[in-house]
């Protein structure tokens, strides 16, 4: 049965099979030593660093100090820089740079983490890049250029347009799904271009190797093993076939390969002798060992184009006593190629990059994948990997709220610096502020942090680690703001003051004029509130919905890109004869209860209209559902499930087109019963064709058609939506935004549905000792917004209304005493402003401490000034993003051209302007990717775009593209 599934995939592959290239000479095999270290999952970061963590770097690094052949791989920068900062010592640190520069240490991805592909958005991806690389490259002067993508839950098409931007040769993936991967083993392809963004294709692809059946673990199973075992696919239900993590062998047999045994919590043991250490390798069975491992390199030969075989030495937690581990692989090695003629193997200890060089140099014609992604992803027929697009939703949605406020601090600080302090604000406490986010949101990008598949405890750990950041990180903006306030006017007490009340900052962190609402909570019924001129302001209030004794006040507000509108808010004078006082709008409230839907009920009879100048929206009382939308050019109990819709209507004078078209709805699911999921199922009339499309990290939209399948076809249909969806026919579109990422399927022609929230329990023996089942109690309050309309009228709104979602003004909210502040004029900091189609995906000081020019900064290192440089306050991190797909809107599809001092005028006087690689450590005159044939005598690789002028303020952006530039402003 499970061969029916992937026989119709495996037919046009073998149709397009490529010729072979294997030579008649012996296979060669790459040995990559390496350890899979999850920040996360099971144990917390600190459990990890004590129990083997710390010691993978200590023993890696003393170990290949003692053999010039020996290699290794890593991987993620959080555990090697807490070991780097707080266990290596000053001869440690020196063994690690003579490594790194000999080629026989290698740093891959570079990131802080591995981070998960199918529910991270592309900042966060970037950041935690940005981060990984930002400390390798100032610490070392190195540069990842290879990536080691191996665990990620199934493969974004975002992911090859990253990395290339990166800066890296090559990409490395492993888990997609179980049926396409045995297709496209058994024809050879599994090695192939990506090109992932069919916008910029060959501009941005690079070299793709899918890892075989056996991953990235060394295989389990040797004929002379007193034990025959499957045990990865124990670790995680669903996980590749055919693939050992030893951490789950406990005591019951052991493996081949992993001589130093099983990592033990929450020490290591005291007489060094751990669980299930593989047999050592003697005279007796050194035969046995080298027939185990040259059988299973000429098996994975089998599955690949060449003659050169990746086969990776290690697994999970692997490496904590590098000695024993290559005192018996250094006599196996050797014995193996000794007898390479009879054996048709060499084999040699690598790195990723060794591999990469080697394939790279063989110049073979390689097959071009296009845009589309490897999701979802299955492992059987009965295990869909896709329910984690929900999981824990309260802290995937805390991820993203953390980044939003990461995001706005990062411009807020910019803008405080330049043109010129205005406070006396400490910088260096402020980057320590930002800095501590930064590695908190970097953090829970990783593959089990954000997708929900952690244990309770390191759930907790991600949450603590958010919470602190975004404490300090709203101290920082406070500090801004009240630096900003106090000059104008201190807070004085006065006799006749009045009632007191409150002020509110309100930031927007984008780079256009927004008009939106800000909800604050006021405990007041009647409220006067007014701007920095003393203006009455449009508002509206109302019972709060979360807090009976209290009210919501709706401020509507416009406000320039990256500015600030201030208000005074008041009580009003009361019911005092003759006054007239204008005061917020009294809303009138209706409250419909929970109501079971009846087959019999005759839905449609008793509709309420809500209606703004966009659309007409009907509550249907019969069921308390929303019955309908129209366009209007057209003719406080305790639930478990509530949902609350807000339509604006917005006065004349304000520019109100992305608050009108959208239909806010916030939904409250929790908790749950056991082994229930929430989903939100709206049904239309659009002949969608059972087709939606949802979006991957935010970059790209993928095309989704429901497929049949033989078992399990409600799960194998679900997607990731990380930020937004659609569906249509052929004259509407329905849109859905979200603010945190959601599972979302089509299950019906004309019908999306969204899952909110899940609570299940988990039987697998294995899990339950490790408490990762998913008893998820919690209540969460996710956000939708709604956008209904034709073609152009979502396309020209959709990105930016996604942007204005995830990105809400940040509201700095604080009590009056007396007489009102003085606020600043409404226009006294002058905009920052893009055009509609252009994004500032980051406006920041990094901090960092290197030289931005190569060969200064390596001829520092090289001469130990390496802790001596100040963190540089005058280079800005300006990255810009160009929101839409070639064809999608004449107009907004078009290429932009800005001029950087203009646009940036607001901030000083602009002298240099540098382009640099996605994560800012390469010049980008100087990146030179290498080229992968894809056909007769042509090469691809190259991160060159359209012609563009080297350097100056002046630049063109084109669809999708992302640039980054270091700006240098005129210092006062």
């Amino acid at each position: 049965m499970g061969q029916l599934c992937w026989l119709p995939l495996l037919a046009p592959l073998l149709l397009l099979r490529p010729p072979g290239v294997q030579s008649a000479g012996p296979i060669r095999a790459f040995v990559v030593p390496h350890s899979h270290m999850d920040v996360g999952w099971v144990y917390t970061v600190q459990e990890s660093m004590r129990a083997y963590a710390a010691n993978v770097y200590t023993s890696v690094v003393e170990e290949l100090a003692r053999g010039q052949q020996r290699r290794f791989i890593a991987v993620e920068q959080e555990f090697f820089r807490l070991w780097w900062d707080g266990v290596a010592s000053d001869q440690q640190k020196y063994q690690v740079r003579q490594l790194l520069e000999e080629g026989r240490l290698e740093f891959v991805i570079g990131g802080q983490v591995m981070h998960d592909e199918a529910v991270t958005h592309l900042d966060d991806q970037i950041l935690q890049l940005t981060e990984g690389h930002g400390f390798l490259y100032e610490t070392f002067g190195i540069r990842p250029q290879f990536s080691w993508h191996v665990d990620p839950f199934g493969a974004s098409a975002t992911t090859p347009t990253l990395f290339a931007l990166a800066g890296f040769n090559a990409h490395l993936g492993s888990r997609i799904d179980y049926d396409l991967k045995a297709a496209m083993q058994e024809a050879r392809g599994l090695q192939f271009v990506w090109r992932g963004s069919p916008s910029l294709s060959e501009r941005q692809e690079i070299f793709t190797h899918i890892m075989d059946q056996y991953s990235y673990c060394t295989p389990s199973h040797i004929p002379f093993s007193n034990r025959d075992h499957n045990e990865e696919g124990r670790r995680r239900p669903g996980a590749v076939a055919h693939t050992c993590n030893p951490s789950t062998l406990g005591g019951r047999g052991r493996s081949g390969f992993y001589w130093n045994g099983v990592a033990v919590f929450p020490k290591p043991p005291q007489d060094g002798v751990y669980p299930n250490m593989s047999e050592p390798v003697t005279p007796a069975n050194i035969n046995l060992y080298a027939e185990a491992l040259v059988a299973n390199v000429k098996q994975r030969a089998a599955w690949f184009r060449t003659p050169h075989v990746l086969w990776p030495w290690g697994c999970d937690k692997q490496f904590f006593n590098a000695s024993v581990q290559f005192a018996n692989m250094d006599p196996l090695l050797d014995h193996i190629n000794s007898h390479a003629a009879e054996l048709g193997v060499s084999v040699q200890y690598a790195t990723l990059g060794d591999y990469f060089r080697a394939l790279h140099a063989l110049n073979v014609t390689w097959r071009v994948r296009d845009h589309h992604d490897f999701l979802p992803y299955s492992t059987e027929p009965f295990q869909a990997w896709t329910g984690f697009y929900t999981s824990r939703s309260s802290l995937k949605g805390l991820a993203r709220r953390a980044s939003a406020l990461l995001y706005a601090g990062e411009s807020m600080f910019t803008r405080y610096l330049w043109p010129a302090p205005r406070g006396h604000l400490d910088p260096t406490w402020a980057l320590q502020q930002l800095q501590q986010l930064r590695w908190a949101v970097s953090e829970v990008q990783h593959h089990d942090a954000i997708t929900g598949t952690e244990s309770p405890k390191v759930r907790d750990m991600y949450a603590t680690h958010l919470a602190s950041g975004m404490l300090g990180m709203r101290k920082l903006m406070a500090s801004i703001v009240l630096d900003e306030l106090q000059p104008q006017a201190p807070m004085a007490a006065s006799s006749d003051a009045g009632p007191a009340g409150h002020f509110a900052s309100v930031y927007n962190p984008l780079a256009w004029t927004v008009t939106t609402i800000v909800t604050l909570t006021v405990g007041f019924p009647g409220v006067r509130v007014t701007d920095e001129a003393g203006h009455p302001v449009p508002s509206q209030i109302q019972n709060s919905t979360e807090t009976p004794s209290a009210y919501d006040l709706l401020i509507l507000t416009t406000i320039p890109g990256l500015s600030y509108r201030h208000y005074n808010i008041r009580p009003t004078a009361g019911a005092q004869e003759g006054t007239q006082e204008p005061a917020a709008t009294v809303a009138s409230t209706l409250q419909f209860g929970r109501r079971l839907r009846r087959r019999t009920s005759h839905a449609g009879r008793y509709l309420v209209p809500v209606a703004n100048d966009c659309y007409i929206v009907l509550l249907d009382q019969d069921t308390n559902l929303m019955h309908s939308i129209w366009e209007r050019n057209m003719t406080a109990q305790n639930y478990t499930y509530a949902i609350r819709s807000r339509l604006t209507h917005v006065p004349q004078g304000h520019d109100g087109e992305l608050l009108c078209h959208r239909i806010e709805q916030e939904y409250q699911a929790g908790p749950l019963e056991l082994n229930r999921e929430a989903v939100l199922r709206t049904s239309t009339n659009l002949n969608s064709q059972q087709v939606i499309y949802s979006d991957n990290n935010g970059y790209q939209m993928q095309r989704r058609p429901y497929v049949s399948y033989v078992n399990n076809s409600i799960a194998r249909n679900y997607y990731p939506m990380v930020q937004s969806a659609f569906m249509e026919d052929g004259k509407s579109r329905l849109v859905l935004l979200s603010e945190r990422a959601h599972g979302i399927s089509s299950q019906g022609n004309g019908q999306v549905e969204v899952m909110l929230h899940r609570r299940l329990w988990n039987n697998f023996d294995w899990d339950l000792g490790y408490n990762l089942t998913l008893n998820d109690t919690s209540v969460v309050h996710p956000v939708l917004w709604l956008l209904l309309g034709s073609w152009s009228l979502t396309t020209a709104l959709r990105q930016r209304s996604a942007l204005a979602l995830q990105h809400r003004p940040v509201v700095l909210f604080g009590d009056l005493a007396g007489t009102a502040p003085k606020l600043p004029g409404p226009q006294q900091q002058e905009a920052v402003t893009l055009p509609p189609n252009l994004h500032l995906q980051i406006l920041s000081i990094p901090g960092w401490r290197y030289s931005s020019n190569h060969t200064e900064h390596s001829q520092n290192l090289r001469k130990g000034h390496r802790g001596e440089a100040q963190a540089d306050l005058r280079r800005v991190l300006l990255r810009l993003y160009h929101l839409y797909e070639v064809g999608e809107d004449p107009v907004l599809s078009q290429p932009v051209t800005v001029n950087l001092e203009a646009v940036l005028q607001a901030l000083g006087s602009v002298v240099a302007v540098e382009e640099r690689s996605l994560t800012g450590t390469w010049d980008l005159s100087m990146l030179h990717r290498w080229s992968w044939r894809t056909g007769p005598g042509r090469h691809r690789g190259d991160t060159t775009s359209p012609s563009r002028p080297p350097g100056g303020p002046i630049i063109t952006v084109h669809p999708k593209e992302i640039r980054t530039f270091f700006i240098h402003f005129q210092q006062q």
